[in-house]
């Protein structure tokens, strides 16, 4: 059986071209650093955060993409992510200014090849509950996507 590395993924209309270049390079710092990583999963608060990545210890981050000054005022959405990860940060690109981000979140420069994390976020751990819940939404969405690869007809949604 051949494999093919090169999976176009749909887009849904959301994402500016710049958005989804950061979401690339933002995905390759998590996955060296053995993390599992979903882009745009929803929350059981309905939100829809950009990045999630589940470390190897059973961490959760949340990163909200900000493309822009314009994007990172008009959206103010990221205070709901917090009780959903035991960190969160905001990333953006180098023509963004940093001072614009609020001190508590963690800060991630990145391009579409790769990102560093310029400001670590502080941690707040998820109550045993919530890590349970964002573990099974995580993983069965995560199995789903997957899925669809083999089974486009299939019918999922996103849960």
């Amino acid at each position: 059986m051949v494999y093919s590395a090169a999976i176009a993924f749909p887009r849904d209309g959301r994402q500016s071209d710049t958005a989804l270049a950061l979401q690339r390079g933002i995905g390759r710092l998590f996955r060296a650093r053995g993390h599992a990583v979903l882009s745009e999963l929803v929350l059981a608060s309905g939100r829809r955060a950009d990045i999630v990545a589940l470390g190897p210890g059973g961490e959760f981050t949340i990163v909200e993409i900000k493309s822009s000054i314009e994007d990172f005022r008009a959206d103010r959405k990221w205070f709901d992510y917090a009780p959903y990860c035991d960190r969160l940060y905001f990333a953006s690109h180098a023509g963004v200014p940093s001072e614009i981000f609020p001190l508590e979140a963690g800060l991630i420069l990145a391009d579409a090849y790769g990102a560093e994390i310029m400001r670590e976020s502080p941690a707040t751990p998820l109550t045993a509950a919530r890590r349970k819940a964002m573990m099974i939404q995580f993983g069965k969405v995560a199995a789903h996507r997957l899925h669809g690869l083999f089974d486009p007809e299939a019918g999922f949604s996103e849960i």
